[in-house]
């Protein structure tokens, strides 16, 4: 189960949101889980029907709790901890009611106040935890911006990937990472690729070692992150393992990463080849493809009419 702590959120968040801990201390470490639910459901406006992980309270919300009387602003106070909130926060420089900072100190539940507005906060922390919270994995390759598509390359060690990707930024393209790829499912058909921060901006080229290609290139050539579309496999003819690459593929490849199916095609390295230019063709095609032209089913259907014709 994936999950942060209050204090880190507070750590992350406070100079972007002006945040002051005001109550609470005592649930520094309280968790901030993600089993099920999506960011939507971890911070929100005040809900004590579906209850979010964290509450967040504003003019609105307290002018809500103030309109009770008597035991009545103090049930709907109850009614908010009953709901177990990893922490409460106070938005739009409004100030706590007495009791609920005094339930809050009891329960060791965090109150955190800012004078930002409340929609503003929950927009920021909602993609603070997708991000933080989300399914990730690492992966060996070179991951590349070519024509607007996030570009997974991959292949055995030693087959060529880094000249790829070196051809590949000298025509234009970006580099996000080399070697190691962290992937994350910012959403449920989504993954995002991006560079552990000691790799960034290097790319290892055989014989000419380490290359800082922001200082090379200049910083038009890296990018800081990708949605992975497509992945290319790099595959010398004969390699151990290897399934015969088709000389007119008819059946769409993919391969599932965190539970989303991306699409693959697989290149074959042989000397002669031009890969940069078939990278890119591959990924032109592709586009096409996702607004459904695809030259391999025109070709089939004008075949088939042919022999239709001379039938």
């Amino acid at each position: 189960m994936l999950q942060t702590s209050i204090a880190r959120l507070y750590e992350d968040n406070a100079a972007k949101l002006g945040l002051d801990w005001v109550s609470g201390r005592g649930g520094v470490a309280a968790p901030v889980r993600r089993d099920s639910a999506d960011a939507a459901a971890l911070v929100g406006h005040l809900n004590l029907i579906h209850p979010n992980r964290i509450q967040v309270l504003g003019r609105r919300e307290l002018a809500y709790i103030d309109g009770y009387s008597g035991d009545g602003a103090g049930q709907v106070i109850a009614n908010l901890f009953a709901a177990e909130p990893a922490a409460i926060i106070l938005t739009d420089g409004v100030a706590a009611p007495a009791a609920l900072l005094r339930s809050a100190e009891a329960r060791s539940v965090p109150v955190l106040a800012t004078a930002s507005a409340a929609d503003a906060v929950i927009d920021t922390l909602r993609r603070y935890l997708a991000k933080i919270l989300a399914d990730s994995t690492s992966m060996h390759g070179v991951f590349m911006d070519v024509l607007g598509l996030g570009v997974l390359i991959t292949g055995e060690s030693g087959v060529g990937k880094s000249e790829l990707a070196l051809e590949l930024i000298s025509r234009g393209r970006g580099l996000v990472a080399d070697d190691v790829v962290e992937i994350s499912r910012i959403a449920a058909k989504t993954l995002e690729g991006r560079c552990p921060p000691v790799l960034k901006d290097f790319l290892e080229v055989r014989g000419l070692g380490v290359l800082n290609i922001r200082t090379i290139f200049g910083e038009t050539a890296v990018r800081p992150k990708m949605n992975l579309k497509l992945i290319v496999h790099l595959e010398k003819p004969g390699q151990a393992g290897a399934a015969p690459t088709e000389r007119l593929p008819l059946h769409e490849l993919t391969e599932d990463i965190l539970r989303v199916s991306i699409r693959k095609i697989i290149i074959p390295v042989a000397a002669g080849r031009n890969l940069a230019v078939l990278l890119e063709a591959a990924v032109r095609n592709y586009i096409l493809q996702l607004r459904g032209i695809d030259s391999t089913q025109e070709f089939i259907a004008r075949q088939q009419g042919e022999i239709k014709r001379d039938g």
